[in-house]
């Protein structure tokens, strides 16, 4: 008899982290793989699914316009608990820091059901840096069974708060695995963007800036420095070329758009799906982020990083020298960037392939951890 295994994902980063070990999971013949979506990013995650072969069995569609954290956690708690008393699933899987997988556990608390955390153990020790996103990965450590380290630092940190060394297994990051698996296939295929791709205007002999941003913590004063930012190095560099994929918040659209449009080397892009954002960061000279996953991704690549945050609960890609924290000020953001557009030297130091986060099989080694993890509760049901 199968064991079911409830996978819930609802935001564009967690598919892209949850689809590798999707694929996997779906192999295995003793596993009965339900995936469960929240929608909170409805058309950017069904993107990803596409691109990985993927679908799910159910959709919770709980995005509303103007919607609350609050009103989002409330609106989950109820959706998911009707989904687990449906489905009835053996263990839930959920993913790293967002609202879905904090709720989704504490759903699957509630009911007994055993939770497994993939991305676990992350930490910057400052619950309003990344906000509310440090919080939502602590709580969903408290109450997870089954905790999927990335590194052997992000297993310390659940050790120091006293997760026994038994329920932790460190794993490496399954973004790589998404990562590695999507780079092989744009390689051997030969992709390019489409001819209708905005991104097709963009010339092979001009360097390009990627740009990503979408952290609560910077919309607002934040988010209108970094704009201010990329206007005066397009002004600097008229020969680089940044790009701009503007994530849907309006909080971010209507800094982006008011500050940075019209502007002839700045290139503002809807948020591109799995295929077309892995060839940008392939493509990219440098890019800059506040995103969590793309620390992790770029060095993978080779690609210098350069962060739009104070903090990073991802400290070992500090340790390699190719990510570097630069915060939200006008004038750091210009200075770090220029300095790698101008100087050959610092940028060959950053531009190295460094990853902590494992070899590309995060997903295999998950998959064997649950099948033990089933065959020791069947052991421990059969002593009782």
């Amino acid at each position: 008899m199968a064991n079911t295994i409830m996978m819930v994902f609802g935001t564009r980063p967690e598919a892209i982290k949850m689809a590798p070990l999707a694929r996997v999971l779906r192999e295995w013949p003793e596993i009965d793989l339900h995936i469960c979506s929240t929608g909170q990013h409805r058309e950017m995650l069904g993107q990803v699914l596409t691109a990985f072969g993927l679908s799910v069995d159910q959709d919770l569609k709980v995005m509303t316009q103007n919607q609350t954290l609050n009103g989002l956690a409330r609106d989950l708690l109820d959706k998911i608990d009707k989904a687990y008393e449906q489905v009835k699933p053996d263990i839930v899987l959920v993913h790293g820091d967002t609202t879905t997988s904090f709720i989704a556990a504490l759903a699957a608390f509630h009911r007994h059901i055993p939770i497994g955390h993939v991305e676990a153990g992350l930490r910057t020790g400052n619950l309003q840096q990344p906000w509310p996103e440090e919080a939502n990965r602590r709580l969903t450590g408290v109450i997870a069974d089954l905790h999927f380290s990335p590194t052997t630092k992000s297993r310390d940190n659940l050790l120091r708060e006293g997760v026994p060394l038994e329920h932790i297994e460190v794993t490496g990051n399954t973004v790589i695995d998404a990562l590695l698996w999507m780079r092989e296939y744009l390689t051997t295929s030969s992709w390019h963007p489409a001819a209708d791709s905005p991104l097709h205007a963009l010339r092979d002999d001009q360097r390009m800036v990627l740009i990503t941003g979408h952290r609560r913590e910077n919309f607002g004063a934040g988010f209108e420095r970094i704009c201010l930012a990329l206007a005066e190095l397009a002004l600097r560099h008229p020969d680089v070329q940044f790009v701009y994929p503007v994530h849907l918040n309006p909080h971010v659209q209507k800094a982006v758009y008011g500050l940075l449009s019209g502007r002839d080397n700045i290139l503002l892009v809807a948020p591109q799906d799995y295929q077309h954002f892995v060839w940008l960061m392939n493509r990219a000279h440098i890019i800059l982020t506040d995103s969590g996953g793309i620390q992790e991704e770029a060095p993978a690549l080779g690609k210098p990083v350069l962060v739009l945050r104070k903090v990073t609960e991802r400290p070992s890609v500090l340790e390699g020298g190719t990510v570097k924290l630069v915060g939200t000020l006008t004038e750091r953001i210009v200075k770090e960037t220029s300095h790698l557009l101008d100087d050959d030297a610092a940028y060959r130091q950053m531009a190295r392939v460094f990853t902590p986060f494992g070899d590309g099989h995060a997903s295999e080694i998950i998959a064997e951890r649950l099948c033990r993890w089933f065959e020791e509760s069947a052991n421990q049901r059969d002593d009782a």
